[in-house]
């Protein structure tokens, strides 16, 4: 049917069919079942009747569908067939991929960062990796897009710091490698990765463990633990009552600071999940009597929280511990404490190698053995951390006495 269009008639048109425009030549409006509006324009050309489409209503208003129709008349008119030069190009996905800017390496790679995050059972994993790529990184390719990253901003990065801090050059070309690795799946960059060791890097900086002076973690002398612990008894506060319990279970910060209540089972056996183990595998720990006071002294300081060592319902932090030996004087390391218990089982007492690799839940390297190994021998390590106590509180063990050492 024909009428003169007006706004007012085409926002109430309901009634299905197709209404052509009495004011401009071919515009038609379709109006569907569904009260969808569509605008077309028919022109007749070469002995063929032809509807081309206009785009939407309300989308496309009256004013525009006439503009339109007029364009694809003027076509006609001409003899050619009229074009929806009003379209926009249909974007496709690499069109769109070409026309977004490519990420710059600084933005990439906290998205990374934040990507692992969940898999990583120690916070401070995530404060390493991110702080790695601040201080190193992101100063030399920070602001730059992830496709325009080579072999040169690789050496800008490392070459610096690759004979004085071996260790951490290593770690951080690793870091960049996997980060840019995770571009070119996502087809960020093309090519091949610039941090790639084998292959490309190894053939122009030395090998990590030929110039690398390996440091390891401060340790006190085991012969200066009971002094040393006769001293954390004066101190106040939660810290001091989670570093003796790490020191008695011969454990790692954050399986401490981490640790709930829920964890403590009733046979006195605290049960760490396998996801914040550095093995990635369950670990029992038996606690002997001074382990289980501790716990209680800490519960009966923040009563209300879910953790075993917490002020305010709040986990204690990663460097609460560190920072109350410097406090208290000591050089030492949070995690040498380890090593001074493995040093004391290997010099000091009977007990088997095995036992306190287990006790440490260090993982066992030699495949066949681990094969065959499936126990965690819970019961043997049971009687060394009983010793182990004893020792630390004592200076005495077993039948053995150890010499105190008043240093401290």
């Amino acid at each position: 049917m024909r009428n003169s269009f007006t706004d007012k008639f085409i926002k109430h048109l309901t009634l299905p069919g197709r209404y052509t425009d009495g004011s401009t030549t071919g515009l038609n409006i379709q109006v569907k079942k569904g009260g969808g509006k569509y605008w077309s324009y028919r022109y007749h050309l070469e002995g063929r009747r032809i509807d081309i489409s206009l785009g939407p209503y309300p989308a496309i208003c009256l004013k525009e569908a006439r503009a339109r129709a007029v364009s694809a008349r003027s076509a006609v008119l001409q003899g050619k067939h009229p074009t929806s030069s009003w379209r926009q190009p249909r974007r496709t996905s690499a069109s769109i991929r070409e026309a977004a800017p490519t990420p710059t390496f600084a933005d990439y790679a906290q998205s990374c960062i934040e990507s692992k995050r969940s898999e990583w059972g120690n916070p401070k994993h995530a404060s390493q990796w991110a702080n790695t790529i601040n201080v190193y990184a992101n100063p030399v390719i920070g602001e730059k897009p992830l496709d325009k990253i080579d072999t040169d901003d690789m050496l800008q990065i490392l070459n610096p710091i690759w004979h004085t801090k071996t260790v951490t050059a290593s770690r951080l070309r690793g870091r960049i490698e996997w980060i840019l690795a995770s571009a070119t799946a996502r087809k960020l960059r093309a090519g091949f990765n610039p941090a790639a060791w084998r292959g490309h890097l190894e053939t122009i900086l030395p090998q990590p463990n030929k110039i690398k002076n390996e440091q390891h973690h401060k340790a006190l002398n085991y012969k200066l633990i009971p002094s040393f612990i006769e001293r954390l008894h004066d101190v106040e506060g939660v810290t001091a009552r989670a570093l003796e319990f790490l020191i008695l279970n011969a454990s790692r910060t954050g399986e401490v600071i981490a640790a709930r209540r829920i964890e403590i089972q009733p046979t006195a056996v605290w049960v760490i999940p396998a996801s914040r183990m550095k093995a990635k595998r369950e670990h029992r720990v038996p606690l002997c009597s001074r382990s289980i006071e501790l716990l209680e002294i800490a519960k009966s300081l923040d009563p209300d929280s879910d953790y075993l060592f917490s002020m305010n319902n709040k986990p204690l932090s990663n460097m609460a511990m560190s920072m109350l030996l410097r406090r208290m004087g000591q050089e030492e390391t949070v995690h040498g404490f380890r090593s001074s218990f493995r040093d004391w089982v290997a010099e000091e007492t009977h007990h088997g190698p095995e036992v306190a690799e287990k006790a440490l839940a260090h993982s066992i390297t030699n495949k066949v053995e681990s094969a065959y190994r499936r126990g965690d021998l819970l019961e043997r390590r049971k009687i060394l951390m009983a010793d182990w106590q004893s020792y630390c509180q004592t200076g005495q063990w077993g039948n053995a006495a150890a010499i105190k050492n008043n240093l401290l």
